[in-house]
């Protein structure tokens, strides 16, 4: 016994040395993770079920995808513990998913009318993005939406596992359909790696083709539910994307790109009919918001292509890829999805005018800096004003008069330049827009 655990002790040395690459595939590689990482042997913590170390799903997650010692971004990680972003708590992590600790800030602020009446305003936490119950870690449900907007999933059951399957059977095999292991009378593959990112020499550290062999499979991206998972509704299928393998950066120097695909058949679905697996209603006819999935078309991809900022369409046609504005790309290829999820700017081609505009185009997946987990913020009309970003500690506010709590809403420059990836706010126009743009150029 003494030997095993001092075997046990030096592989996860070993493993949490080898850091943001080396975790992610040691313990989840693509499918179902070592049963004890989620699940005590004998009994639930005090209070829980299913055996889990956590009291509920979301807690159970976190044990791994939190940590309370961060300074920075870190590997896998999707919350910011509270106390861990410093004394304004500003959320460290920059996954593309986004970091749920943004669900802590709750933003105050006041205006004072001509005639001395005072308007206090609030923006809470829960506001920012996904609120999933994790009592573990402060995490409650939402209580302004009682159930997923445009949809009926109750909030009080929003989960990792609402999105994530946690066992991840959903398995991409060698002719490309995604097939779901475990079903009595099936025979799949075994599930030899990740299916997030690309197989170079480093991810893993032995190059796989990006076609599984023959009797093998890889996983699906991020684990997410498919065909038949129904524990955050009845989903018909799995979306395509491939992320680089250090993916949770700050893009104050390079971008982080995931590729996004178009893959809509043999188990796949487009990135937005898995999103209304939840939010069923809203894009029907009668609470129409924005097209998605739909192709751009030439006239948008354009605009998408050649602009650079705010009065400024100069651009290339080349290097056009913004991350806080991704596009999906309509190919369901995962050789050419990995080819361009990287995370250096090698790679910012595109749209193509048969590119589309999904649900992840303007939405974080997890929570943002922004409103209703927003990639950029749009609420207020510019981004930046004189060089700076908008924000209490502007050196202008004081001459924005009565209207300048509205403009700030209570965020710092710090706040926003971490909404915004670390991004100085030199790289947009002296006076920005909101990143609508990007695609309407209307400013």
């Amino acid at each position: 016994m003494k030997g095993l655990k001092l075997s046990l002790i030096i592989f996860v040395t070993a493993i949490l040395t080898l850091g943001i690459g080396g975790m992610a595939y040691a313990f989840h590689s693509g499918g179902v993770a070592e049963c004890e990482g989620c699940h005590s042997m004998h009994s639930p913590k005090a209070g829980g079920s299913f055996l889990m170390v956590g009291i509920d799903q979301s807690s159970t997650c976190l044990t791994c995808h939190q940590g309370a010692t961060d300074t920075g971004p870190s590997s896998y990680h999707v919350s910011t513990a509270p106390g861990a972003g410093g004394a304004a708590q500003i959320p460290l992590q920059r996954s593309p998913g986004g970091d749920f600790g943004w669900l802590r800030k709750t933003y105050t602020y006041s205006t004072t009318s001509s005639t001395g009446v005072v308007t206090n305003y609030t923006e809470e936490g829960q506001t920012l993005g996904h609120n999933i119950v994790a009592a573990d870690f402060g995490y409650s449900a939402d209580t302004a939406n009682t159930q997923a907007p445009g949809g009926s999933f109750p909030a009080s059951s929003l989960s990792c596992v609402s999105c994530h399957d946690p066992h991840g059977q959903y398995r991409r095999m060698t002719d490309g359909t995604i097939v779901k292991g475990g079903t009595t009378g099936v025979a799949t593959a075994p599930i030899i790696a990740s299916g997030s990112y690309p197989f170079t020499a480093t991810a893993p550290a032995i190059p796989l083709p990006e076609v599984p062999a023959v009797g093998t499979a890889y996983g699906v991206y991020r684990l997410l539910g498919g065909q038949g998972y129904t524990r955050g509704g009845a989903f018909a299928g799995v979306p395509a994307a491939k992320a680089p393998s250090t993916y949770n950066r700050t893009e104050a120097v390079t971008q982080t790109r995931v590729a996004y695909g178009n893959a809509t058949t043999g188990g796949h679905v487009a990135w937005g009919t898995w999103c209304a697996t939840c939010h069923t209603d809203m894009h029907s006819s009668g609470n129409y918001v924005h097209p998605v999935d739909e192709t751009l078309g030439s006239e948008i991809a354009n605009n998408y292509k050649y602009y650079k900022k705010s009065g400024d369409m100069s651009g290339d046609g080349i290097n056009g890829f913004l991350s806080l504005v991704p596009f999906v790309e309509n190919t369901g290829d995962y050789s050419t999805l990995a080819s361009h999820a990287v995370n250096n700017d090698s790679v910012l081609t595109g749209p193509a005018t048969n590119d589309g505009v999904s649900c992840l185009s303007c939405h974080r997946a997890h929570a943002s800096g922004n409103m209703h987990a927003l990639r950029f913020d749009q609420g207020y009309e510019f981004i930046t004003k004189n060089g700076q970003y908008v924000a209490t500690d502007h050196p202008d506010y004081g001459t924005w008069g009565s209207r300048a709590a509205l403009q700030a809403r209570g965020r710092t420059i710090a706040d926003v330049t971490a909404a915004n990836y670390g991004r100085p706010a030199t790289v947009f126009a002296t006076y920005q827009r909101v990143l609508c743009n990007k695609c309407h150029a209307k400013d």
